[in-house]
């Protein structure tokens, strides 16, 4: 069966986007004429449950959302981070897989969420991340995350100086496991290395392109991306 629910990650402070940021949440910055927030959205314009975790400046970030078809979720009084964040997200979304995404990295080229819908094999994965090769990467200045074995499972950089992959920050992930965290707050990191043990995260390198919009020189190099697609 497709999978059609999914958790928008939208809490963070965006502190490397300042001071873009001292007036608006990081997801409604504009970028080429919409929103990150629409972007992100865009991607899940077949998946009929959405999840949008706010914190930062949540009040403006929900009246944006008011007429939308997603559902808000106000994390208070602290962030829950992603683990956490997810995890308070089921009393919605139910348990079972879900895709999550990240509101703050542009995509050119072919949707992620459909290339994981296809890729899915619920029988062999418990996560399939979308991943990036290093030279399909625009505004990244980072070592890269993951190699990936011959049967496309995913292994963490570790102490290598490099990796071939960037996670995308698009993932299709069972959340059976998030009750057995005892903490509110915490990272998926915790979850993957679970799954990673036992061979069960896999990752799908993606063709297109992939822009971070991690601080503001980024919006005009994200825009003269999705210029050329």
């Amino acid at each position: 069966m497709p999978i059609d629910r999914a958790m928008v990650f939208a809490a963070g402070f965006g502190t490397r986007m300042a001071p873009l940021t001292d007036t608006l949440p990081k997801p409604l910055i504009p970028v080429a004429g919409k929103p990150l927030i629409d972007h992100a959205l865009d991607l899940l314009s077949d998946v009929s449950t959405v999840v949008i975790n706010t914190h930062y400046r949540a009040a403006q970030l929900e009246d944006y959302l008011a007429d939308r078809n997603v559902v808000c979720l106000r994390e208070e009084p602290e962030v829950l981070e992603t683990g956490g964040g997810l995890k308070n997200a089921l009393s919605v979304l139910g348990n079972g897989a879900v895709f999550t995404l990240n509101s703050d990295v542009i995509y050119a080229g072919p949707n992620p969420v459909d290339a994981l819908q296809a890729a899915w094999d619920p029988d062999t994965m418990d996560a399939l991340l979308t991943l990036i090769p290093v030279e399909n990467t625009v505004e990244y200045s980072g070592a890269g995350d993951f190699y990936l074995d011959e049967m496309g499972r995913i292994e963490r950089r570790g102490r290598r100086k490099s990796a071939p992959f960037v996670y995308g920050s698009v993932q299709i992930l069972k959340t059976d496991l998030l009750a057995e965290v005892s903490q509110n707050a915490f990272s998926l990191n915790l979850i993957w290395d679970q799954m990673i043990a036992k061979g069960r995260a896999f990752g799908l390198p993606y063709e297109g392109r992939w822009v971070d919009v991690g601080r503001p020189e980024g919006i005009s190099v994200a825009e003269r991306v999705l210029a050329n697609v």
